[in-house]
């Protein structure tokens, strides 16, 4: 399909799916900001609460080049509307529940209790908007033995046992380059939201969701967790997949090339035997289905090792390819970012900053033929929409000391 053909039915009259939204977020770092970002890409008018000094993502390197603008911020507080507020203050407590009065939703990832010993937990909230949809993301969750304990996404990978099996084979236990901890609870948090919405508008009844970073890496963790709980062993397997084979990383002959290879069906491997001509092993006993593979994982690897490693990865991966065997080449971000393909789905926008500076920041990721979603506006400067707000409020003047 071409481009042009997924969007010929495209809306340019609407943010996004979610127009009409409204979502009141109180959070720092990057779970809760991701939930509130997603929902913000797609189309609703995010308010964050930040407390006057900014939070924490607005100091966390890296920093745009001759900049002190922080690419966390920027990445996951674009199209939100900035509001400078002390929410542990009798008068910032007061302008949150006006706001969370006039909004659908309530994002928030402090520490389980805190929200509440301000004045502004879920219960309070419902007083002044019994319908709303208030989304908790934390560590641990709202309840439970360690409800109350803090937790970051490295804590999370920890403790959810995610971490165990990740790694090299013989190596220890290995946290993942990303936050992918945040990043699962910042969908669920926007998913949960969504379908807290949907039931809102069926029957007009609200209610708290409950996100925490260990259940998401449960939940995402394949089928590890139901076989632990069934005494079945498990095993850090590194590049490998653990119920097939071949696919794993391989070595090309180029300096610092590598494949991976994913020959999952029997189909596969016959065709990858003939493009390595061993057309003699098509009816080795050894190798006749996946299972019997599976046993011989160590031998089929070397196989498939010693003819990769004789290969250009260009000639790797066009054999393959055209064979419909899948594979892909192991990339670096500055190649991945810059692959037509990549550039082809709009993964990236320029976008001016509050600086003025113009760099090249993540798109949304999911595409709508009928009501397309993009960047709109860079993530705001401290407060920079406070004066706007409190208007909207009825609050007279501008500026951070109105909203403090």
């Amino acid at each position: 399909m071409r481009k042009d053909d997924f969007f010929r039915d495209a809306r340019t009259d609407l943010a996004g799916p979610l127009e009409g939204i409204r979502v009141l977020e109180a959070t720092t770092s990057w779970a809760g900001p991701m939930a509130a970002c997603l929902l913000a890409d797609y189309g609703a008018d995010v308010i964050k609460i930040e407390h006057p000094d900014g939070e924490i993502a607005r100091y966390l390197q890296p920093f745009v080049p001759d900049s002190r603008l922080s690419l966390v911020n920027e990445t996951v507080n674009r199209n939100k509307r900035s509001l400078t507020l002390d929410m542990r203050s009798d008068e910032g407590r007061e302008l949150f529940l006006r706001l969370a009065s006039r909004v659908d939703v309530v994002v928030e990832n402090f520490k389980p209790g805190t929200l509440a010993e301000w004045g502004l937990g879920y219960p309070q909230v419902r007083d002044v908007k019994p319908d709303i949809v208030y989304v908790s993301v934390s560590g641990f969750g709202q309840f439970g033995p360690l409800h109350d304990r803090p937790g970051y996404d490295p804590m999370a990978q920890a403790f959810s046992g995610w971490m165990s099996l990740n790694g090299a084979e013989d190596g220890a236990p290995t946290k993942a380059s990303t936050w992918i901890g945040d990043d699962l609870a910042g969908i669920h948090g926007a998913l949960g939201a969504l379908a807290a919405l949907r039931h809102r508008d069926r029957t007009g009844e609200g209610q708290h969701v409950d996100v925490a970073l260990v259940d998401a890496l449960l939940a995402h963790s394949n089928t590890f967790p139901s076989m632990a709980r069934l005494g079945m062993p498990l095993r850090r397997t590194g590049n490998q997949f653990p119920v097939i084979v071949p696919f794993n990383v391989y070595r090309c002959v180029d300096s610092d090339s590598y494949v991976y290879i994913g020959a999952a069906l029997d189909s596969h491997w016959l065709k990858l035997l003939q493009i390595m001509d061993r057309q003699d092993l098509e009816d080795d006993t050894r190798f006749a289905d996946l299972n019997l593979r599976l046993e011989h994982r160590e031998l089929v690897d070397q196989l498939v090792a010693e003819w990769c490693c004789k290969q250009p990865l260009h000639s790797v991966l066009e054999r393959l390819a055209e064979a419909g065997i899948p594979v892909a080449p192991i990339n670096d971000y500055p190649t991945a970012t810059t692959d037509p393909h990549v550039q082809a789905r709009d993964m990236f926008q320029d976008v001016e900053l509050s600086d003025g500076r113009v760099v090249p920041l993540l798109a949304p990721t999911t595409k709508f033929s009928r009501t397309p979603v993009r960047i709109r506006s860079a993530a705001p400067a401290l407060g920079a929409d406070n004066e706007a707000l409190l208007r909207e409020l009825g609050e007279r003047g501008g500026g951070e000391g109105d909203a403090e």
